[in-house]
């Protein structure tokens, strides 16, 4: 109960004698701290809001505006549409004063007109999309409309310095697609996964739906469009993450690894020290919006509104959908440790804690003797289960006294830290070592990571780092970011002494640790504890997780062959998959779609009928190499193709899905969208970006590169795989599975990708061989 008593500020008594006050200094300064930290930052926001508001325009350049109308009116010459007078025809005077108040106006509202005019200049510039389709191979011409374009896209917005979000007002709507276009790409694109006899019946199918209720269905989606910032965002978060009821834990959760050819302390305090400076560091730039706007290619702006819910994020449970839950504010995070939970208070005398005072808050805990609490250890067992009866137990055990209290403080914490007693292990010899990694990161125990937080930083006992992730609120690139900052921060700046402790003089003892504190002795509390305790382990068993690191070539090899490492990889895939299952399968691949506002993700249907093509004719012993050849440059171009339109917003599920959500929302029945979304994505696969930052040269410090992060397995008969060109000679690939399903194996899948991606070299050889034999020849003849 220590902690519910020191959280009253004050208190007061009547007796016979008289009233009487009692306050607490320490906790009074606390409060009137966090007060006005929290009204720095509104009015930071504010500020930042004003200039993002009026972005590409200068927010300085009002007052030249101002002078130049001053300066007209005083000397005689009319301002524009003699807006000054105009003006003054309102105001009570004529004085000097009103003048100068007039010119104020008329300024203010020819700034106002620049501001806006650039705003929607740059829009209408940032909706053309040629430039996503030009070919990028050594030789290439850029189009002239492309230049212009590039030209006065550089002119609008880069002449002034943006924010994080100062592109946002500027940023295009996602379109809507037509349905005739999405129903053309769809059945183009299971044309390779159907017989004549299904094929036939699913033309029909999607005739049907489009003759029918498509138009109907269509207008409403058209007027959505035209109303919200994006027509999938708000539908996608809420049906696809938040109304599930599955497990968050392998199910939904993703997680990313550390820099694993570099190791810059094995002192588990100092690192996690440092690590949660560095975090806290980032969301202070990110609520400044200092951090700069990721720019493709230096000049097209992608949407930033994910980054407002990196910190201070929860996704709450509720009976039939969760929440996300985003806190302006908290001064705390919370550190798991043996079962054990505490607060721990990284803001103090105005400022963020220091790496070295925290590293004294760190050993304290690592020192502490302190048992879980009954109940305790297995707690966060229940953020991994079924989201309907952690909802329940929430409301029956968490709704008052010291469990509200200390559920509140691990949910509106910045982040949440887990002290893992295991170490983080990377052996190239031993490649079981990077699997227990991964394992480690994506599910731990079941019950060391609470899997509602935005984010769980992981810490292993050799002082190796990860994260785990809940998916709602962003996507994975969001956070690669976050963590590349991370690993920049410690390329480029001595972090640690000789010792592996870090850097520094504390210069005052920082606030301690507190322990919360759990009233959970009660059956209803443990039996559900156990309960999802259970449900957690067996899941946590039956995934397969196989890291595979693929060093025989990288990216270096991909450009030589002139084609594009993303699609390179696909086809690999694609061909490992066909040798593995015998068939072909719906492959899913996430692109996003944040070239326009609010945009997240959209799905890039890898398995077409070029890609079936060159993968038969690979197993086709028959086929010349000059045969296979091109049909892998056409494959590859069909999918390059394929990713640039779903980029652009000219894709085919999330079209789809919204579809069918206004179908269920009319109550209309459509077998077509029925069965669309009905099927299984058997292979699942994700590219992690790298290269967001332009802090670090990976030129330069090739070994820090991140190994990536994984998922599970999207479906119980499938493979769920992530991938990261980690350099011009090496790949991670995290590939999961089930163990409980008999026809997949993460183990026999990574020898089919790499068995793949050595007869694609050796492919590329051949051919090296036979055009040089050819050109030999031909010298030889002339």
């Amino acid at each position: 109960m220590a902690e519910a008593h020191s959280a009253v500020a004050f208190s007061f008594s009547i007796t016979h004698e008289g009233w009487h006050l009692n306050y607490d200094r320490e906790v009074l300064n606390l409060v009137w701290q966090s007060g006005v930290r929290s009204w720095k930052k509104r009015l930071a926001r504010f500020r930042t809001g004003v200039r993002n508001g009026v972005y590409p325009a200068h927010l300085q350049s009002l007052w030249l505006v101002i002078a130049v109308a001053l300066a007209l009116h005083f000397t005689q010459r009319q301002v524009p549409f003699n807006l000054v007078n105009k003006f003054l025809a309102i105001l009570p005077g004529d004085t000097v004063n009103y003048q100068v108040a007039a010119c104020g106006l008329a300024g203010l509202f020819f700034w106002l007109c620049i501001c806006y005019t650039m705003r929607y200049s740059l829009k209408l510039l940032l909706m053309y999309k040629g430039w996503m389709y030009e070919k990028r191979a050594p030789g290439s011409k850029v189009s002239l409309p492309t230049r212009l374009w590039a030209v006065f896209v550089k002119v609008l917005a880069t002449w002034n310095k943006p924010g994080l979000y100062s592109f946002q007002g500027s940023l295009p709507r996602l379109p809507l697609p037509s349905v005739e276009n999405t129903m053309s790409r769809y059945l183009r694109s299971v044309r390779p996964l159907l017989d004549d006899d299904n094929y036939s019946r699913m033309e029909r199918l999607a005739k049907e739906f489009q003759n029918g209720i498509a138009t109907k269905l269509q207008r409403y989606l058209l007027l959505k469009s035209w109303w919200s910032t994006n027509y999938v965002s708000d539908w996608w978060e809420e049906y696809v993450y938040l109304r599930s009821r599955g497990a968050l834990m392998v199910n939904s959760n993703f997680y990313g690894m550390d820099a694993i050819f570099t190791q810059p302390t094995t002192v588990r305090s100092a690192r996690a020290a440092s690590v949660i400076n560095m975090l806290l560091q980032f969301r202070r730039i990110v609520e400044r919006q200092e951090l700069e706007p990721i720019l493709v290619q230096g000049l097209v702006p992608l949407c930033s509104w994910q980054y407002e819910r990196i910190f201070n994020t929860v996704r709450i449970p509720g009976i039939e959908t969760d929440k996300i839950v985003h806190y302006q504010d908290s001064n705390h995070i919370v550190v798991l440790f043996r079962g054990c939970y505490y607060k721990v208070v990284i803001y103090h005398n105005g400022r963020i804690l220091r790496p070295c005072e925290i590293q004294i808050q760190i050993e304290e805990i690592l020192h502490s003797s302190d048992k879980p609490q009954v109940g305790e250890e297995l707690l966060a067992s229940l953020t991994a289960g079924d989201r309907t009866k952690w909802a329940k137990i929430r409301e029956s055990v968490f709704a008052k006294g010291v469990n509200k209290t200390s559920l509140h403080l691990i949910e509106s914490s910045a982040f949440l830290l887990s002290l893992d007693e295991t170490p983080f292990e990377f052996d190239m010899a031993h490649p079981e070592k990077l699997n227990q990694f991964g394992r480690n990161l994506l599910h731990g125990k079941g019950h060391d990571r609470w899997f509602d937080k935005s984010f769980t930083v992981c810490i292993g006992s050799n002082a190796r780092v990860g994260f785990n992730a809940e998916h709602t609120w962003a996507d994975a690139p969001v956070l690669a970011h976050v963590w590349e900052n991370i690993v920049a921060e410690e390329a480029l700046h001595k972090r640690y002494d000789e010792n592996g402790n870090t850097l520094g003089i504390p210069e005052f003892e920082p606030p301690k640790p507190k322990r919360l504190a759990f009233d959970l002795d009660n059956s209803v509390a443990l039996d559900a504890i156990q309960e999802a305790h259970l449900a957690a382990q067996q899941l946590l068993n039956d995934v397969d997780l196989r890291i595979f690191v693929h060093d025989a070539y990288g990216k270096g090899l991909m450009k030589k062959f002139r084609l594009s490492p993303d699609a390179f990889l696909q086809m690999a895939l694609q061909l490992a998959y066909y040798r593995d299952a015998g068939k072909f399968s719906l492959t899913y691949e996430a692109s996003m779609t944040r070239l326009f506002r609010e945009g997240r993700t959209e799905t890039v249907r890898p398995c077409t009928i070029e890609s079936a093509a060159w993968v038969k004719s690979m197993e086709d012993p028959t086929c010349s190499v000059q045969e296979r050849v091109k049909l892998l440059n056409d494959a590859c171009d069909r999918h390059q193709l394929g990713y640039q339109d779903a980029m652009c917003g000219k894709g085919i599920d999330r079209h789809l899905f919204c579809l069918y959500v206004v179908s269920k929302y009319l109550e209309l029945d459509s077998p077509f969208l029925k069965e669309v979304l009905s099927e299984p994505w058997r292979l699942s696969t994700s590219q992690t970006p790298h290269g967001q930052t332009a802090k670090l040269d990976l030129k330069k410090h090739p070994n820090c590169i991140s190994a990536g992060g994984g998922f599970g397995p999207v479906a119980d008969d499938g493979y769920g795989v992530s991938y990261i060109v980690a350099g011009e000679d090496l790949i991670f690939f995290h590939i999961s599975s089930k163990k409980s399903c008999g026809t997949t194996s993460s183990e026999r899948f990574a020898q089919q990708i790499a068995r793949a991606l050595a007869d694609l070299k050796h492919l590329f050889e051949q051919y090296k061989r036979q055009q040089q034999k050819n050109v030999s020849n031909g010298t030889a003849v002339n």
